[in-house]
C-alpha cells in the first residue's frame, strides 16, 4: 500500500477546509440573525420595565438605538481572517516561538470580522471584532515578531458578495515564522489591487502594519496622515474613527464625532465605510454646511481669494475681533442699585477684571461672560461683607441688572461674525489697524469691498 501523495492531496485538503469554513459561516449567519431578533425583542420587553420617567426614556432610547444599528448592518461576509495561536505545549520547531508569546490565547483560534458575533452575550465569540486587542496580531504578526500566532488564515470572497457562504471561494494559510511560508498572500494582493468601482470600501481585511499603528493610536494623540493620492489616507482616518468609537464608546459618543469632507460628492463616496464597520449614526458634513450662515451670492476675484485663503488672515480676523474689547474710552466706576442701596466698583478694579480676562485669551463669547461673572463676584463680596451671605436668586438678579449688562456691552461688545467681517471689508481704517505688519497695501485693497453694502444682511457673501 503506497502512502498518499501530499501534493495530490492538497486540493482535497483545501476542499475540506472550505466546506468547514462555509459551514462555520452559516453558523455565524444564524447567530447574527438571532442577535438582530434579540435586539428587537429587547425593545418590546423594555417597554414593560418599571422605572422612573427619565430612566425609562433613557433605557428606551438605548434599546431602540441598538435595534436600529443591528437592522442597518450592511450585508456582506461575516469574517475575512482567522488566527490560530500556538499551543502552550508546543515543543521546539515551528510554532514554538509563537506559543511562548500566545499567553492566554495559547491553543485558541479566532475568526476576525467587521463586528463581534456571539450566540450568547456570555459565550465566547464566534467572530471577533477587528478592533479588539486580540485582533491586532492579525495585522502585526510577522516572522520576526509572531506575537504568539502559529497560523494566519485569509479568506477569499467573490467580489460584491452579500455574505452567502457559497461566495467563500478560497483561503490561504500563512505559517508565521516557518521557513518557506514567507511568500506574499495572493488573496491580500488581489484585494488591495482590486479596481475601485463605486462607493469607497472599507480596508479592514487589508490593513497594513503601519496603517494599523495609525488606526490604533492613543485617543489623546492628534494624527495627521499624509501621502500621495490613492495611498489610503481617507481609509485610515475612517478606520481610526471606527476604532475610537469601539474603544472609547461613551466618551466619543458623549462628545460627538463629526466627519468633515471637502464636498458632498466626497461624503457620498465614503458614506458606506463606517456602516460596513458596524458604526451607524455618525454625522458626516462639509465645512460649508457647518459654518455657512448665508447663501453664497458673490464671488471673489483671484487676488482677493488668494489673500483670504492665506493663514495670515486668521490673525487679521483675531485682531479685528479682540480689538473691540475695552470700549470707546475710559470707563467710570460702576454703580448697581440694590433696593435703597447702591453697590459700587471703582474704575481701576473694573480695568483689572477686563485685563485679567483678556490675558487668559478665552474664546470671545466665553470672555464676555467671564467679565460679567467677575463683576458680579465683586458685588457679591461687598454684599456679604456688609450683610452676610446672599442667595442664588440675588446673584442672578445682579447678573441681569441693567448697569452690569450695559458695562459688559461697553467693554466686551456682543457681535456676530458677519458684523466683524463686514466692518473689516468695508472700513479701510479698521482693516489697516488689524492688518498692520501682516498684509501690505495691495493685499488690503484686494479684499476691501469696492461697493460696500448698506448692512451685512444685504451683502453678497462669497464662499
Amino acid at each position: 500500500m503506497t502512502s498518499p501523495d501530499p501534493v495530490l492531496d492538497q486540493p482535497r485538503t483545501l476542499a475540506r477546509s472550505l466546506t468547514r469554513e462555509r459551514d462555520y459561516h452559516d453558523t455565524c449567519r444564524a447567530a447574527l440573525a438571532a442577535m438582530v431578533a434579540g435586539a428587537e425583542e429587547h425593545v418590546v420587553t423594555g417597554e414593560d420595565v418599571s422605572a422612573s420617567g427619565a430612566d425609562a426614556e433613557v433605557l428606551g432610547h438605548r434599546l431602540r438605538s441598538k435595534a436600529k444599528e443591528m437592522r442597518e448592518l450592511p450585508q456582506g461576509p461575516l469574517f475575512f481572517g482567522r488566527l490560530d495561536f500556538g499551543s502552550a505545549g508546543a515543543g521546539a520547531g515551528a510554532g514554538s516561538g509563537s506559543s511562548a508569546a500566545a499567553g492566554e490565547h495559547a491553543g485558541q483560534s479566532y475568526h476576525i470580522g467587521r463586528l463581534r458575533i456571539t450566540e450568547h452575550p456570555s459565550a465566547p465569540p464566534l467572530v471577533v471584532d477587528w478592533r479588539a486587542p486580540v485582533s491586532r496580531a492579525f495585522y502585526q504578526a510577522s516572522a520576526r515578531a509572531p506575537q504568539g500566532v502559529a497560523v494566519r488564515r485569509r479568506f477569499g470572497w467573490a467580489p460584491g458578495s452579500l455574505g452567502d457562504s457559497a461566495d467563500l471561494t478560497g483561503l490561504e494559510d500563512e505559517h508565521i515564522g516557518e521557513e518557506g511560508h514567507a511568500r506574499p498572500s495572493r488573496i491580500l494582493a488581489g484585494e488591495i489591487e482590486r479596481p475601485r468601482v463605486g462607493p469607497m470600501r472599507d480596508i479592514a481585511a487589508t490593513i497594513q502594519p503601519e496603517q494599523d499603528d495609525l488606526v490604533r493610536g492613543d485617543l489623546a494623540s492628534s494624527v495627521c496622515v499624509q501621502g500621495a493620492p490613492g495611498t489610503g489616507k481617507t481609509a485610515v482616518g475612517l478606520h481610526r474613527a471606527a476604532y475610537l468609537l469601539y474603544t472609547h464608546p461613551q466618551r466619543i459618543r458623549r462628545a460627538g464625532l463629526l466627519i468633515l469632507g471637502p464636498n458632498r460628492t466626497f461624503l457620498s463616496y465614503i458614506s458606506e465605510v463606517l456602516p460596513a464597520l458596524g458604526e451607524t449614526g455618525v454625522r458626516q458634513s462639509t465645512l460649508g454646511d457647518e459654518i455657512a450662515r448665508h447663501p453664497v451670492t458673490g464671488e471673489d476675484d483671484e487676488r482677493a481669494a488668494v489673500v483670504k485663503h492665506d493663514a495670515r488672515m486668521a490673525e487679521v480676523l483675531r485682531r479685528a475681533l479682540y480689538g473691540r474689547i475695552g470700549g470707546p474710552g475710559p470707563v467710570n466706576s460702576l454703580a448697581v442699585p440694590d433696593g435703597s442701596y447702591r453697590w459700587r466698583i471703582p474704575a481701576d478694579e473694573l480695568g483689572r477684571i477686563v485685563d485679567g480676562v483678556r490675558a487668559e485669551e478665552p474664546p470671545y463669547a466665553v470672555g464676555r461672560e467671564r467679565v460679567r461673572t467677575r463683576v458680579v463676584g465683586c458685588l457679591l463680596e461687598q454684599a456679604e461683607r456688609r450683610a452676610g451671605p446672599r442667595t442664588n436668586a440675588w446673584v442672578r438678579k445682579m447678573s441681569r441688572a441693567r448697569p452690569v449688562s450695559a458695562y459688559v456691552d461697553a467693554v466686551w461688545p456682543k457681535v456676530s461674525p458677519e458684523e466683524v467681517l463686514a466692518e473689516l471689508l468695508t472700513d479701510a481704517e479698521v482693516l489697516a489697524a488689524a492688518a498692520d505688519g501682516l498684509l501690505d497695501a495691495d493685499e488690503q485693497q484686494a479684499i476691501l469691498w469696492a461697493k460696500p453694502p448698506r448692512s451685512y444682511r444685504s451683502a453678497r457673501w462669497s464662499a
